[in-house]
């Protein structure tokens, strides 16, 4: 089942970042991480500049909030260990 732009719910999140690095540092730990297919939920991330832009798409609200969850958990692991360690360049 494929989910189409007429018959679902989105939702969009842009995350800044101090630098186009670390955004770059964040989309490379949390894009390899794929949705699962049973929740019908896609997730789509790029980066413009220093902007992690992150757009979610699912037919109930229920399962897009659920994935929203996740992966702010994910995201606040990421920023965590960037502030932690430091970019490494």
């Amino acid at each position: 089942m494929s989910i189409t732009e007429a018959n679902c719910l989105s939702a969009e999140l842009n995350v800044p970042f101090p630098s186009a690095y670390e955004a770059g540092v964040a989309y490379g730990s949390l894009s390899v991480d794929k949705e699962p297919k049973r929740g019908n939920v896609t997730r789509e991330l790029h980066v413009e500049g220093n902007v992690l832009h992150v757009r979610f798409q699912a037919k109930e609200a229920r399962t897009i909030r659920v994935s929203i969850n996740s992966f702010m958990d994910h995201l606040k692991l990421v920023c965590e260990t960037i502030a932690e360690f430091g970019p490494v360049r």
